[in-house]
């Protein structure tokens, strides 16, 4: 067993309330419950000796594995062949799309032989609370039943299990046909037991799972050229959505690096308002009207949480439930995904001020106010506040939003943002007829965008910058303007700005956030080039009737896919992917792109 498989050697399965990673070795070497932002269970992708794994794989010495998804599910298939036989492990999690939280979880492993004989061999080493905690073990006749502190694990099988340790291997030899199954049920510590396991009753739990699945995608308008991508990448937002409150988080994991070997190591398992307002309208695009209300409700929560208290209306980022986060502390005990250290646990960047929030907040609450309830009055007056207070708050350096620890800045993308937060509100404010402070609202709206256009623009690069006096710094981010309307995607300032983002972020197709070493952003080491950027690239070159160069760089990213279609947050320099895995904004921006792309292509037949 690989001690560290690439990043990219994974699938994803959940159960959409949390998820797991299965490597393409058969290892589940990432799972954390009851929630996706919940101490770990297994965690060896950031610590091989330490973080625990469940390992289910056939014994042989000469190998090749194949891994693949049971077509529009998030069922994953894993293949292993040799001379000897071919085996497959099938992972999935019945998925639970309640409202209500759970903290019973199951991760169901079957395993079965299409040619030949096949011994699979299981090891079960789960170390709880990322590693921190002890455990000890129960056996009894139908598996065992690992016990820390809040928390019982069982393991099920249909084939014999022993100890070793405090912990459980067993091995089974299967000939053509044949099948059996491990079933992994998280719970309370005063959990009931599961029921008894048989292979016929997870064959019929399959199905169950895979109809869920294939139902849900199919329920998308999207009609494109693009079909099997942007369903694989509807399915990993779904999963990486908590089905009780709606909330996305940024990725299934923390500590995996943008650089192996450096520090920028984040976790990234809670809501930023920023991924999750900007997925409202990849989903609505996609026709899951359910899934982008229920976001734009849990915003409203959030900003009805707020109202009546000083300070800011919004933290950038939340836990699943739309509790605050608060702290960010270093597992010293754990070395990191091949040595990539510190390991980070919660987020230091959620007291930051980022501006740009409400211009997305009011981005997605204008967008799903096209589909939904109007909220009420109350809701109204609180999102009226919110804009008054946006109207006192808007002139100040921030942190931006790439969350940089190098201080605050006059960043021209939170600037833009701002402005379409008022241009957003103006919008409801007259479509509903509800009281507003337009005229001061409107005097905020048009002062920053005279300001943007005075202060970042460069007139020697002939480009919007990143930040006022930054005549040098380029940033991607700024590929957002065009769609929030802040300038035509044909105006001759934004082709020149294309042009030089060209000549200075793109990388063979591939864009950089902006140039670390032009514009210190507090951390040590580089980074790869960001996946999000890339797909906004598309989105704006397509835009911009650029249309060959846009659908050339969007085939191109494609190609940078895992082999089951995942992207992580990055592209490393030799195309391994890097960061968290997988990526929420990459794939919602791949969804983005690709509605774009085809509708331009499609203008242009017409």
């Amino acid at each position: 067993m690989d001690r560290y498989p690439p990043i990219a050697e994974h699938g994803l399965i959940g159960d959409l309330q949390t998820a797991a990673l299965v490597s393409s070795q058969g290892v589940v070497d990432w799972f954390a419950a009851p929630r996706f932002d919940s101490p770990s269970i297994f965690a060896a992708l950031l610590d091989h000796d330490r973080g625990g794994f469940f390992r289910l794989g056939p014994d042989f010495a000469e190998t090749t594995c194949k891994q693949l998804y049971y077509p529009d599910t998030a069922i994953l298939v894993t293949r292993f062949m040799s001379p000897d036989g071919v085996g497959e492990v099938i992972d999935w999690m019945p998925p639970n799309n309640s409202r209500t939280p759970s903290n019973r979880h199951t991760l169901i492993r079957a395993v079965r032989t299409v040619r030949g004989t096949v011994r699979f061999d299981l090891e079960c080493r789960p170390r709880f609370d990322y590693g921190r905690a002890t455990h000890r073990l129960d056996l009894g006749p139908d598996g065992g039943v690992f016990r820390a502190p809040g928390v019982s694990a069982y393991l099920q099988s249909t084939f014999p299990l022993e100890r070793d340790g405090e912990d459980l291997r067993g091995s089974i030899t299967l000939g053509v046909g044949r099948e059996a199954g491990a079933v992994f049920t998280v719970c309370a510590g005063d959990g009931e037991a599961p029921a008894p396991i048989s292979v016929t009753g997870g064959t019929e739990q399959l199905w169950s799972a895979a109809d869920f699945w294939q139902q849900w995608v199919h329920g998308s308008n999207y009609r494109g050229r693009w079909r099997d991508m942007v369903n694989r990448s509807a399915i990993t937002l779904k999963l990486l959505t908590y089905a009780p409150t709606g909330a996305p988080v940024a990725a299934a994991t923390m500590g995996l690096p943008e650089q192996v070997g450096g520090e920028r190591n984040w976790d990234y398992r809670y809501t930023w308002v920023r991924d999750g307002s900007l997925s409202v309208r990849a989903l609505l695009d996609l026709g899951f009207v359910e899934e982008a209300t229920a976001f734009t409700h849990w915003l409203g929560d959030r900003l009805r949480a707020a109202a009546g208290q000083d300070g800011e209306p919004l933290q950038i980022m939340y836990r699943v439930d739309g509790e605050p986060l608060t702290t960010e502390e270093t597992l010293d005990h754990l070395e990191g995904y091949r040595g990539s250290a510190p390991v980070r646990l919660g987020n230091a960047a959620s007291d930051q001020l980022q501006l740009d929030i409400y211009g997305e907040a009011l981005y997605a609450l204008s967008e799903g106010r096209e589909v939904a309830v109007q909220s009420g009055y109350q809701g109204w007056q609180i999102l009226a506040r919110t804009l008054d207070w946006l109207a006192d708050s808007w002139d100040r350096p921030d942190e931006g939003i790439w969350e940089t620890r190098g201080g605050r800045k006059d960043f021209t993308y939170s600037r833009v943002m701002c402005w379409a937060a008022f241009d957003r509100g103006l919008r409801m404010a007259t479509q509903f007829s509800r009281p507003a402070n337009t005229v001061r609202w409107t005097e905020a709206r048009d002062t920053i965008l005279e300001q943007v256009m005075a202060h970042g623009w460069s007139e020697s690069g002939q480009a919007y910058v990143q930040h006022y006096g930054g005549d040098a710094v380029l940033d991607a981010s700024l590929l957002l303007m065009p769609r929030v309307g802040f300038v035509a995607p044909r105006d001759p300032s934004w082709l020149s700005t294309l042009d030089a983002m060209d000549r200075t972020l793109v990388s063979d197709s591939l864009v950089y956030r902006y140039d670390p070493a032009a514009s210190p952003d507090g951390l040590r080491g580089s980074e790869g080039t960001f996946s999000l950027c890339t797909f906004l690239y598309v989105d704006a070159l397509a835009r911009a009737g650029r249309l060959r160069p846009a659908r050339y760089t969007f085939q191109k990213m494609l190609t940078y896919a895992n082999h089951v279609g995942l992207f992580a947050e990055e592209i490393g320099p030799t195309g391994e992917q890097l960061g968290n895995f997988p990526q929420a904004f990459t794939h919602l921006s791949l969804v983005t792109a690709a509605c774009t792309l085809d509708k331009a292509l499609d203008n242009r037949r017409g």
